[in-house]
């Protein structure tokens, strides 16, 4: 059988693209999906024929849960993918609160630390495992108006770092995935312009896919990449570098 692989935040977005790729692969998925979204989450379990499974991934006791019970359904996580996102609003950093900071830091730091302390000991007993976090170019472009969310997928990549060094003795490898503005859903409302704007920063003229900002992730998920430990892989279509 395939190997077991968790995807945080999966219902709709890069996250159903990543579980669906994963399934492609031959991997048993769970999509993860958090309150109110429970449709589009079962959908994308259907289609790849793995199972949906509610939980807020910022909260200890709820990823405790989740890990349970994909180990119960499909066994232990041997490749777990941290992509649960919220909102990232822009906020003036003169009017930015530390609040403001802990929100971004409860997706991006808290979320990964809690699901990849939950899944080491499956992958520590196995000595093999693979744990992709979802990042973001942002941190290289550092718009205006944007600190809370950079500093916290700054974090998330600094925590990124330290945890392959730590885990790579057990077979287990931590990479980032770091993409551009790859527009999903919920960037239904951006206009032709804005679309227009940003692809006029990318070398090939065109803005990039869910799948292949999957495509990384699939990579970094088996056993070709298992030399590949604390790297980040910008899947921005060389955004910023012209």
């Amino acid at each position: 059988m395939g190997r077991v692989a968790l995807v945080s935040g999966a219902s709709r977005g890069l996250g159903a693209a990543m579980a669906e790729r994963l399934a492609a692969d031959g991997m048993r998925v769970a999509v993860n999906y958090v309150a109110g979204t429970e449709a589009e989450a079962r959908a994308v379990a259907e289609r790849i024929g793995g199972t949906a499974v509610e939980a807020d991934v910022t909260d200890e006791t709820a990823v405790t849960r989740l890990v349970r019970e994909v180990e119960l359904s499909l066994g232990p996580v041997e490749v777990l993918v941290c992509n649960a996102t919220g909102p990232q609003p822009g906020i003036p950093f003169e009017e930015l609160s530390w609040a403001d900071l802990l929100d971004q830091l409860a997706f991006f730091a808290r979320s990964p630390l809690l699901l990849s302390q939950a899944v080491l000991p499956g992958m520590k007993a196995a000595g093999w495992g693979r744990i992709v976090h979802i990042g973001s170019d942002i941190t290289d472009r550092v718009p205006p108006d944007m600190a809370a969310y950079v500093a916290a997928k700054a974090a998330q990549l600094g925590l990124a770092g330290a945890m392959a060094q730590h885990v790579a003795r057990w077979g287990i490898t931590v990479n980032t995935v770091a993409p551009g503005w790859i527009p999903v859903e919920r960037h239904a409302g951006a206009t032709p312009a804005e679309l227009a704007a940003y692809a006029v920063h990318l070398p090939g003229g065109r803005l990039g896919t869910p799948a292949e900002v999957a495509a990384a992730v699939s990579f970094l998920a088996s056993d070709a990449a298992s030399f590949v430990n604390g790297e980040r892989i910008r899947v921005d279509g060389g955004h910023g570098r012209v």
